[in-house]
């Protein structure tokens, strides 16, 4: 596969092209250690974000990541 583009590749063809990079890369020991660290979530994350900061206004939200940056 040449370069970063994968959209026009099969889900197949993109978990097959995956799998030879993260052997190649890791060897199959460590593709399997990557792999087997991924874990779905579960939930409506969706829901969950909108609930979550539904009282979080823009400026606010500015505010708090321009603490964060000076702190940094």
């Amino acid at each position: 596969m040449n370069g970063a583009g994968g959209s026009h590749l099969s889900d197949y063809e993109i978990r097959m092209e995956g799998w030879k990079v993260l052997t190649e890369r890791l060897g199959v020991s460590g593709a399997i250690r990557f792999l087997t660290q991924y874990v779905p979530g579960f939930g409506d994350y969706t829901k969950e974000r909108r609930e979550l900061f539904a009282d979080l206004t823009l400026d606010e939200a500015l505010r708090r990541v321009a603490e964060r940056s000076n702190k940094a």
